[in-house]
């Protein structure tokens, strides 16, 4: 596809036409297999030690700018990035993952840059609108990602910096009241989901009681 048949698939909103630039999701849901470390931007991240064990999982996930501030915590790979926020060139090439989603229903926020990265995937759209209408609010990038994985062959999946936004985000300054999310919801979700998938393990399990 040419980038002016990008620029018309996105302002014309064809999925199929944007999805075909990419991977097939069900190829990216297959390489998703044995330990995973699917990283969340809880600032109560910064003031653990999981660095390491994140380093060691067999594919790390990380979400949107993927803020690493100290290696100790949060550890320094990036297997694969999901975003709902449009990155600079320089910032992926910094990154590297090997695959790249882009979680957000707003396509035309999708950039050339990103839809023709190598590893680019797109998630399909009903997947979105099936966790809205169950949240009654739009869902996290980070909530898309954890239901995402629930359909892989993954053996272990552990989630680290996620908190519900008690501690806020490290990606921005808003508290829980200045976005859009429910994140009381979005707690009841990973505390069922944990509670039937013994492979999700949350690193910081006090976050759903909080």
């Amino acid at each position: 596809m040419t980038r002016l048949g990008f620029y018309l698939a996105r302002t014309l909103r064809n999925e199929k036409a944007l999805a075909g630039l990419g991977l097939p999701m069900a190829f990216v849901l297959n390489e998703m297999q044995g330990n995973l470390a699917l990283v969340g931007n809880a600032q109560s991240l910064g003031t653990t030690a999981h660095g390491a064990a994140i380093d060691a999982a067999n594919l790390v996930i990380r979400l949107n700018r993927a803020p690493m501030p100290e290696a100790r915590s949060h550890g320094t790979r990036t297997d694969v990035l999901a975003c709902a926020t449009a990155l600079r060139p320089t910032h992926l090439h910094q990154l590297n993952p090997k695959f790249l989603l882009w979680m957000s229903p707003k396509r035309k926020r999708l950039s050339w840059a990103m839809a023709t990265q190598k590893g680019f995937a797109l998630p399909p759209l009903d997947t979105y609108l099936r966790l809205k209408a169950q949240l009654n609010a739009p869902p996290t990038t980070g909530l898309m990602m954890i239901d995402l994985l629930s359909r892989s062959p993954a053996t272990e999946i552990t989630l680290y910096g996620f908190d519900f936004f008690a501690s806020l985000s490290l990606s921005g300054r808003r508290t829980a009241a200045q976005v859009p999310h429910n994140f009381q919801a979005e707690r009841a979700f990973v505390s069922a989901l944990l509670a039937r998938d013994p492979r999700f393990y949350l690193a910081n399990p006090s976050a759903l009681t909080e």
